[in-house]
C-alpha cells in the first residue's frame, strides 16, 4: 500500500511517518508512506493508493478530499491522537480499513 500524508510543509510529519512505517514493519504489512506539503499533494497523489491529511491542515480537508475524489483515491483525516508516534498503530489500522 502506498500512502501519501499531507501536512503544512511536509517536514513536520517525518516523525509520524517513521513511526507508522515502523508499526507496519512490525506487523509485516507492506507499506510505503511519504509526506508532502499541501502544494505538492495534487501532483503527487496519483502515484499513491490513498492520502492522509494531518490535523494541522484539517481546515483544507474538503479541498484535499475533492482532489482524491477526482482521482478516485481515498483521502482520510488523521485524528489528533493518531498524529503522534504513540498513535501510529491507530493510523495504520485506518490505512488497513481503507484498503479493504
Amino acid at each position: 500500500m502506498r500512502v501519501l500524508m499531507v501536512c503544512s510543509g511536509g517536514m513536520s510529519s517525518a516523525i509520524v511517518v517513521k513511526a507508522i512505517q515502523q508499526a507496519a514493519e512490525k506487523e509485516g504489512y507492506d507499506l510505503d508512506i511519504q509526506a508532502v506539503g499541501t502544494r505538492e499533494f495534487e501532483n503527487e497523489l496519483p502515484r499513491y493508493d490513498m492520502g492522509l491529511v494531518a490535523p494541522q491542515v484539517k481546515h483544507q480537508y474538503k479541498e484535499l478530499k475533492a482532489i482524491g475524489d477526482k482521482l478516485n483515491k481515498p483521502v482520510e483525516l488523521i485524528p489528533p491522537m493518531g498524529y503522534t508516534p504513540i498513535g501510529a498503530p491507530k493510523v495504520l489500522e485506518m490505512i488497513k480499513q481503507v484498503q479493504l
